[in-house]
């Protein structure tokens, strides 16, 4: 009679070994949630949504003389616009400013706001003059991709304005840091549905 081998049908000593430790490293990422994950966008339709952030742009203006004390100006701004919180839109955006300024009256403008996907928010801009310490209001208008259907506002004070006013053209730059607002996402209305082909009933086919 064959003696029983007492290390019959048990698992190699690595294997008793990495089972229980594979089993730990599972329960710890379920624990954990998984991998980190980059800011999103909130995504309950119509709930409002803080937001904070600043500004740093750089550009060209043209200016045209109306008169010893009346000026009016074209720009075009471009930078880095970081935003920080609890839902923000995203933490980084490239930022455009276009618009034109009217030393007496105030300003007026567009500006476009692209994260690192290439998805975009859209906004309409109007306020004081452009100078140190002039506030600026700003409309979102909407977006594209993950954007599509942002509603909002926001609002900042220059803090920093550099530009020489004693020439016609010349360079432009602007930071503003305590940019304020809230956005809201409403669903995009949705497609008709598609016309039937399905003749209507009744209906019959004739040579």
């Amino acid at each position: 009679m064959l003696a029983r081998n007492p290390h019959r049908g048990a698992a190699p000593a690595p294997y008793r070994l990495g089972l229980p430790l594979a089993l730990l490293a599972f329960l710890l990422a379920s624990a954990c949630g998984g991998p980190a994950k980059g800011p999103e966008v909130a995504r309950t339709p119509g709930e409002w949504h803080a937001f904070e952030g600043t500004l740093n742009a750089t550009g060209k203006r043209q200016a045209l003389r109306l008169g010893p004390d009346r000026i009016g100006t074209i720009f075009s701004l471009s930078g880095s616009l970081l935003l920080v919180g609890e839902r923000r839109l995203g933490q980084g955006f490239q930022c455009r400013i276009i618009g034109f300024n009217d030393n007496t009256k105030g300003i007026g403008g567009w500006s476009t706001w692209t994260d690192t996907g290439g998805d975009q928010v859209f906004s309409e801009i109007k306020g004081e003059p452009i100078g140190a310490k002039r506030r600026i209001l700003g409309t979102i208008l909407g977006g594209t991709g993950r954007y599509a259907g942002i509603t909002g506002e926001y609002e900042f004070v220059w803090k920093l304005v550099v530009g020489d006013e004693s020439t016609d053209e010349g360079d432009f730059q602007g930071r503003a840091d305590e940019i304020r607002g809230r956005f809201r996402l409403i669903a995009p209305a949705s497609s008709p549905p598609p016309k039937s082909s399905v003749a209507p009933e009744g209906w019959k086919y004739r040579s």
